[in-house]
């Protein structure tokens, strides 16, 4: 259910407006140096509030070492992270109880839940649970260094100046998706395994876990339809596996190929927006306007790069892993 991997295990925890939210890592290897500083830079990426065109909501977003930790190092046993959450304001989804929002997890998780489940800030189907990836990311990108994983805005409400697509959002006084794009270079040949667990499969498997993704192509990606079979293959040039071109994106038969691995995702228009819409109040059983008050993001997109590195990253992590390509005890 909340859990994602074999030997790299992530397992994340909690509620938008509960106490904490957290996750729980199996198969960091002893000895590695780790410390708040090492989360910093990734979960500020992450924070609302810090550009343009997210929400207000401020958190300090600093992790409590709960078990793991020893003497600034990891010990070997299950990592536990936890981020306290502290600026809420529930009193905004009391309000708006009587209608499932439109384009959110309300009113599926109350038939799945029978009511019981925590509504406020979308409970544990919110964004904020995504920190708890961030974190896992991190921890799982010092496992696999000196590999980077990159991951940028391509676009915003289909144009690749941010600024512009944001722009389309505020003159339209509504929400506006986007497209991030992750890439990794180095990669050693043949990680993955055939069919279910390619690294497509799982690399898909884990991105969709990322609340807003619509999508996600490989390499050329969908435009590869309208290319030739003797355009879109990848001529081999030496004996590394260096290809002429990228279109698959450095994935053949499920495999690593050496290549670059360049891989999008779509991300949904925020759900929450100002603008009026007329939908169903189960409380009445009547089809009213509504519109979504609160503090909400324009364009989740905007915070999803580092998200997107942290699962790429714990995917890759486990990889290596399987491959014994990370030592159980870490000399770094």
């Amino acid at each position: 259910m909340n859990q994602f991997g074999k030997l790299f295990q992530v397992t994340i925890f909690g509620e938008s407006h509960g106490e904490s939210v957290g996750v729980v890592i199996d198969g960091v290897p002893a000895g590695m140096l780790l410390s708040v500083d090492d989360f910093i830079k990734d979960t500020e990426r992450r924070k609302g509030g810090m550009q343009k065109g997210t929400t207000p909501r401020q958190e300090e977003d600093l992790p409590l070492f709960k078990s793991g930790v020893f003497n600034g190092r990891t010990t070997g046993a299950p990592l536990t992270l936890l981020f306290e959450n502290k600026n809420i304001r529930s009193g905004d989804y009391e309000k708006q109880r009587a209608v499932p929002r439109p384009g959110h997890a309300d009113f599926v998780a109350s038939k799945k839940f029978g009511g019981f489940e925590d509504y406020r800030g979308s409970g544990h189907f919110s964004g904020r649970l995504t920190l708890c990836l961030v974190a896992a990311g991190v921890v799982a990108k010092k496992m696999i260094a000196p590999l980077a994983v990159d991951a940028h805005i391509a676009s915003i409400a289909g144009e690749t100046d941010t600024e512009k697509g944001l722009q389309k959002g505020i003159d339209a006084k509504d929400s506006v998706g986007g497209i991030v794009e992750c890439r990794v270079s180095g990669l050693p040949i043949g990680l993955g395994e055939p069919f279910f667990d390619s690294v497509e499969s799982l690399l898909a498997h884990a991105v969709f876990a990322i609340p807003a993704v619509r999508g996600v192509e490989f390499g050329t990606g969908f435009k590869s339809t309208e290319l030739f079979g003797s355009q879109h293959n990848d001529a081999l040039e030496n004996a590394s596996g260096k290809t002429a071109t990228n279109h698959a994106g450095g994935i053949l038969g499920g495999l690593t190929n050496g290549n670059e691995l360049v891989f999008r995702i779509a991300i949904k228009p925020t759900s929450s927006t100002p603008q009026d819409q007329f939908t169903y109040n189960w409380e009445t059983d009547q089809m009213e306007s509504f519109a979504v008050r609160g503090r909400h993001d324009l364009c989740i997109a905007l915070r999803v790069p580092p998200v997107l590195e942290g699962v790429t990253a714990m995917v890759l992590a486990d990889l290596l892993l399987r491959e014994q390509r990370i030592k159980r005890v870490s000399s770094l």
